[in-house]
């Protein structure tokens, strides 16, 4: 008898046991076939492209290839050597220096405070910008070689912040320097920050260094 039950059970076809796997596999209120249904429609969706490395522009002789070439070098060089300038003004200046402690450690990305705007070509205004401190902001800005961007960090930078209608307060950043990458919070979080200069640095590799000149 137990011959023939093993036997039996050696003869079953192997399609009643891969059927089973859809049941067996079952989590929560999907099915394992819903699960992979759902899997290749997100994969089919487009990839966001804000960090993303895209090449849109092909190169089509020899002159264009060389630019190109000299472009990828260039942006190479400046994402792996960020040097930015610690321009705080208020809380939001206590995050800044968060983001170069042990947990985030931005110095990996080769990120590194600068005390000298000739130093450095990144600003990073983090805090409450007064009419009395826009002078040296824009004096900072000028000292700066170039190409050089600049980040505007949390609510108050932006925009004026909880003392938008405050007479001694400069509603943004943006009014005296040109900024590139705004960060919103009050304050925000390292994380926010770090993700601003992932941002940038992902708008750098769109910039033509070749073609540099009409900024100025």
């Amino acid at each position: 008898m137990a011959t023939r039950t093993l036997v039996m059970a050696a003869s079953l076809p192997v399609r009643r046991t891969v059927a089973v796997l859809p049941a067996m596999c079952t989590r929560g209120r999907r099915s394992y076939s819903q699960a992979v249904h759902t899997n290749r429609s997100t994969a089919s969706r487009p990839i966001s492209r804000a960090l993303a490395r895209v090449d849109d522009d092909r190169p089509t002789n020899l002159v264009e290839y060389t630019l190109t070439t000299l472009d990828r070098l260039a942006v190479w060089i400046r994402n792996g050597s960020m040097w930015p300038l610690t321009f705080a003004l208020a809380c939001c200046g206590v995050e800044m220096m968060h983001v170069s402690m042990p947990r985030y450690d931005q110095d990996r990305l080769g990120i590194i405070f600068r005390a000298s705007p000739r130093q450095a070509d990144v600003m990073i205004v983090a805090g409450t910008l007064t009419n009395k401190m826009a002078p040296a902001l824009r004096q900072c800005y000028d000292q700066m070689p170039d190409p050089k961007w600049v980040i505007s960090m949390g609510s108050c930078a932006n925009g004026g912040g909880y003392y938008h209608y405050s007479y001694s307060v400069v509603r943004g950043a943006d009014r005296i320097v040109p900024v590139d990458i705004y960060v919103p919070g009050c304050p925000p979080t390292a994380e926010a920050l770090m993700y601003g200069i992932l941002l940038l640095q992902a708008k750098n590799r769109r910039t033509r260094a070749t073609r540099m000149w009409y900024r100025k």
